[in-house]
């Protein structure tokens, strides 16, 4: 796989930019890429004995997991010959000119093996600019959310947007698991009246961008988990950063909200730089 370094991984270039939008047609055709190879996980998803592997990070992957990712390449290579190509599975060359598909076949793998139907298929496409466009397909549920810079974020027809919720009272806060935060962390956030709830992974940015949670947390993660997110969530009116503030995918570390919460949710990954209040 891959080395992914700072260096590697185009990021979105300074706010006096004017990057191109995305075009509806290749919205379109990232949407069914996506749906394509989300749909090839449900021939595997719920078998007791999916033959389950681990790589040398500890985490699980299966045959769902390599296939749905070959199909994804196979519709990219050949629609898009000359774009690059990342992925969880089989790594890959991420160009800091041009550009290039990043895929995480299977993002939820450790659910997905347990029968879990919030697992995600993710596509993102990322040119010079930054992130250009972005997919969230949720096979087992049979929804597929996408962006494209400029062009909006759509649920099917519909058009999505955050929560105009404004104090962290009351706020649905999602994270994919509860061990990557310390004790000081999670208590900023319980005693701002966040409700805490671990509908992580993509599915926790899928509910940020479409307005039925305030934000999600992810301190550890990798590239292909948040390549799409920063698009969904600025085309659905929110703010993605780091757990710095700083708009960028590329350090293995995210947090989504619908904007109005962003510095109260970062003050509170930070509490001893700031206290979190609504």
């Amino acid at each position: 796989m891959a080395e992914l370094t700072n260096d590697s991984v185009p990021a979105a270039r300074g706010a006096d930019a004017e990057p191109p939008p995305a075009g509806e047609s290749l919205i379109a055709v990232a949407r069914d890429i996506a749906t394509l190879a989300g749909q090839l996980t449900l021939r595997w998803f719920g078998q007791r004995d999916l033959g389950v592997t681990w790589k040398p990070d500890g985490t699980e992957v299966t045959e769902a997991d390599r296939a749905a990712e070959r199909r994804a390449r196979e519709e990219i290579t050949q629609r898009f010959p000359h774009d690059a190509i990342f992925g969880e599975e089989e790594g890959g060359v991420i160009r800091r000119d041009g550009r290039t598909w990043i895929i995480d076949p299977i993002d939820g793998t450790r659910g997905f093996v347990r029968g879990v139907p919030l697992y995600a298929t993710l596509l993102a496409l990322v040119d010079e600019h930054g992130p250009l466009v972005g997919v969230i397909d949720l096979p087992a549920m049979g929804l597929t959310l996408a962006a494209g810079r400029g062009a909006g974020c759509w649920l099917g027809d519909h058009s999505c947007s955050v929560s105009e919720r404004t104090a962290l009272d009351g706020a649905v806060v999602n994270t994919s698991s509860f061990e990557t935060f310390d004790s000081e962390q999670f208590e900023a956030l319980r005693a701002a009246g966040a409700m805490m709830r671990t509908w992580g992974d993509a599915y926790g940015y899928f509910l940020v961008a479409t307005g039925h949670a305030e934000a999600m947390i992810d301190p550890i993660c990798e590239v292909w988990d948040l390549a799409p997110m920063p698009v969904i969530i600025a085309e659905a009116g929110g703010i993605f950063t780091d757990m710095s503030g700083r708009p960028d995918y590329r350090n293995r570390n995210g947090i989504a909200t619908n904007g109005a919460l962003h510095s109260a949710v970062i003050d509170a990954m930070h509490p001893t730089s700031g206290a979190a209040d609504g």
